[in-house]
């Protein structure tokens, strides 16, 4: 009899400079997401700490250090502090859509203004329109993308000033990349209330999580992950309660 699942195989890149750390190299395992159980296979990864790159699951395998950790708030026990309660309240106006997963134009003119502003050395600097496509497109998983828009005027849709790729997962949404309009004085926090919108779309759907990939101690570019309370963090124990960055050290010390 032939076997239903068969059991991934796995690879390790080569070293190479670390992205959050400087100094430090990173490598990644990784396995290929292909096939009518690749769907079931990214939920059982994603559980583990491992994250989807279009038709790839990876995630660290660095030697001589554990500092990415996996990190996802509980949608159902999350309050909203009174900050993030404004913040809500001053974007109600914006028109949010769910959309299936297609490449635009728009997307990517609002993600390359993004990156050249908030990562212009960053790996994705130099990504062009099809290198966008197939981040959005090839998705072997239930994946859509969320589109962050100003109120429509004379019956034309408004203005794009936020999107992000996310996978919806049997126990949650796992945001895969978030990008918005960075020079928008009158729209603060675009960043913060893509991430409040998933954690409250989740919850309205009763999923208990939203992954927001890793945290890295020491890196400040992911220290805001921790602004969302409960957090867990994914140490060798499994997944744990993150009440701050203390207690996500101690994960890291541990993994």
């Amino acid at each position: 009899m032939t076997a239903s699942f068969r059991f991934p195989r796995f690879f390790v890149t080569s070293p190479a400079p670390c992205p959050y750390l400087p100094g430090r190299e990173e490598r990644k395992v990784f396995t290929e997401l292909s096939g009518p159980n690749a769907a079931e296979l990214n939920d059982a990864l994603g559980r583990i700490g491992f994250r989807r790159s279009q038709s790839v699951a990876y995630r660290p395998s660095c030697a001589g250090c554990s500092a990415c950790v996996s990190v996802r708030v509980r949608t159902t026990e999350f309050v909203p502090n009174a900050s993030q309660r404004k913040l809500i309240r001053r974007s109600a106006d914006l028109d949010v859509a769910a959309c299936k997963p297609w490449a635009s134009d728009e997307q990517f003119q609002l993600l390359s203004r993004y990156l050249a502003h908030r990562h212009p050395t960053g790996g994705m600097a130099g990504m062009d329109e099809q290198d966008y496509a197939d981040m959005v497109e090839h998705s072997p998983v239930n994946t859509l993308i969320v589109e962050y828009r100003e109120p429509a005027r004379d019956g034309r849709p408004g203005r794009l000033i936020g999107a992000c790729l996310t996978d919806q997962q049997a126990d949650g949404l796992s945001m895969i990349y978030s990008f918005f309009d960075p020079d928008l004085p009158t729209r603060p926090g675009l960043g913060n209330l893509i991430i409040l919108d998933h954690i409250l779309r989740a919850a309205r759907a009763g999923l208990p999580y939203v992954y927001l990939g890793y945290w890295v101690k020491g890196a400040e570019r992911m220290a805001y992950k921790t602004r969302y309370q409960p957090l867990e963090a994914l140490g060798p124990r499994g997944w744990a309660l993150m009440e701050d960055e203390g207690e996500a050290a101690s994960a890291e010390q541990i993994a």
